[in-house]
C-alpha cells in the first residue's frame, strides 16, 4: 500500500516505475488492513500522541485553488467533522498524557466552511475548556481563510492562556499582482489586517509566514514588494521557498524565470530573513520565560516552547533534572538563527503543578 499526498496526486508515477501497490487515501488504509489485504497500517486522520505532543487533525482538504499547488489534487475540498467530535479527540489526547495539542489541517482557517459555518474560534474555545494542564498550537491557516474571523480569532487567543500566541499565516508574496496569478484567496491588505488584529490584542506573539520567490510572473518590483512586506511585519519564523513547477498545476505551464534570477532573489530574501529572525532572538537574551519541555533534542538537550511558541533549547538536561513534560522558567543566554538557548532558573515544575501564568511575557 502506498499513501500520502504524492501518491494520491501522482499515482501514475508509481505505476510507471513498476511499483506494484495499492494507492489509497490514508483514511482507507486501516480498513484495508483489517480486511487482511495488507499487513500493516499507516497514520490516518485520527489523533496521534507522540511523547507529550498530541497531533489533532481537525479537517481534511482546503478551499483554495492555488495555481502552483499539487496538494489539492490529493486532499480535495475541505471536509470538517463536527466540533464535538474534534473536542472529544482532543480530550482523549489530554487523558492519554498530552501536554501540547497541535491542531492541524491543510488549512485550519477554513474549518467548517463546508458546513456553512466558520467554526474555528468555537473549536479552539472548546478545546481550551478541557480540564487539564496543556497548551494548544494552531496549525497553518491561510490569510484568506481566517480573514473575516480574524477579530474573533484574535479575541479567542487573548482569552485563552492555553493557546500558544502563535499564528502561521502564509502570505506567499507582497505583490497583489503575483497573489492574483497564484490564485490566492487574499491580498496583501487582508494579510495586514490579520496581523493587526493580533497585534492589537496580544502583547507578545509569534507570526510565522511563508514566501515563494521566483514565481513565473514575479517582476523585480514584485520581489521588492515582498522584501518590503517582510521588513514591515517582521515575522519571527519565515519559510522562504524558491518556486519550482509541480506537474499538472496551471503554474507549471507558465513561462518561468531563469534559475539565476530565482537564486539571487532567494538569497536576498534569506539574508533578510536571517536579520529579522536574529534580531527577534537577540531581544530575548537576558529575559526569563516560562516554557514547556516538549521533546528531546540532540545529545543531552531538550526542546522547549515558550508562550509564543518560540523554541528554547536547554542543554545538559539530565544533570539539571529537566525532563520532557516539565514546565520551568529559563533565562535566555544566547541564540542561533533557529532557536534560543536557555538555562533553568529555579528548577523544574511538573506540568500538572503549573496552574498559573500559562502565558509567558517577552
Amino acid at each position: 500500500v502506498v499513501t500520502g499526498c504524492m501518491a494520491l496526486a501522482q499515482g501514475d508515477a508509481f505505476r510507471e516505475a513498476g511499483i506494484d501497490a495499492e494507492i489509497l487515501h490514508w483514511d482507507e488504509v486501516p480498513s484495508y488492513a483489517l480486511n487482511g489485504e495488507c499487513p500493516t497500517t499507516t497514520p490516518d486522520a485520527e489523533p496521534v500522541l507522540d511523547g507529550v505532543v498530541g497531533i489533532l487533525p481537525i479537517a481534511r482538504g482546503c478551499m483554495s485553488n492555488c495555481s502552483y499547488c499539487i496538494t489539492k489534487f490529493a486532499t480535495g475540498r475541505v471536509d470538517s467533522p463536527p466540533v464535538e467530535e474534534n473536542v472529544e479527540k482532543a480530550r482523549a489526547l489530554v487523558h492519554a498524557g498530552a501536554k501540547e495539542i497541535r491542531v492541524t489541517g491543510q488549512d485550519t482557517g477554513v474549518y467548517g466552511w463546508d458546513t456553512g459555518d466558520r467554526k474555528l474560534p468555537e473549536l479552539l474555545d472548546r478545546i481550551c475548556d478541557i480540564d487539564g494542564e496543556f497548551r494548544v498550537r494552531l496549525g497553518m491557516a491561510n490569510p484568506g481563510g481566517i480573514h473575516g474571523i480574524h477579530e474573533e480569532l484574535a479575541a479567542v487567543f487573548a482569552d485563552n492562556p492555553k493557546l500558544y500566541d502563535f499564528i502561521h499565516a502564509p502570505v506567499q508574496s507582497g505583490s497583489d499582482d503575483v497573489l492574483s496569478d497564484m490564485r490566492r484567496q487574499h491580498r496583501v491588505e487582508k494579510f495586514r489586517e490579520v496581523v493587526d488584529a493580533f497585534d492589537e490584542r496580544l502583547d507578545h506573539w509569534t507570526l510565522s509566514t511563508d514566501f515563494i520567490v521566483g514565481f513565473p510572473t514575479e517582476s523585480e518590483a514584485d520581489h521588492e514588494r515582498s522584501m518590503d512586506l517582510l521588513a514591515e511585519v517582521r515575522p519571527e519564523k519565515i519559510n522562504v521557498t524558491r518556486f519550482s513547477k509541480r506537474p499538472g498545476t496551471d503554474a507549471a505551464d507558465m513561462k518561468g524565470l531563469g534559475g539565476t534570477v530565482k537564486k539571487e532573489r532567494s538569497k536576498a530574501m534569506s539574508e533578510l530573513k536571517m536579520t529579522v529572525v536574529g534580531e527577534a532572538y537577540e531581544s530575548m537574551v537576558g529575559d526569563e520565560f516560562e516554557v514547556l519541555v516538549v521533546e528531546e533534542g540532540t545529545g543531552d538537550s531538550v526542546k522547549c516552547r515558550d508562550g509564543a511558541y518560540r523554541q528554547i533549547v536547554v542543554q545538559n538536561a539530565t544533570e539539571r533534572g529537566v525532563e520532557v513534560g516539565d514546565v520551568l522558567d529559563v533565562t535566555v543566554t544566547g541564540h542561533n538563527t533557529v532557536y534560543a538557548f536557555g538555562d533553568p532558573v529555579d528548577g523544574d515544575r511538573s506540568a500538572d503543578d503549573a496552574t498559573e501564568s500559562a502565558r509567558t511575557s517577552a
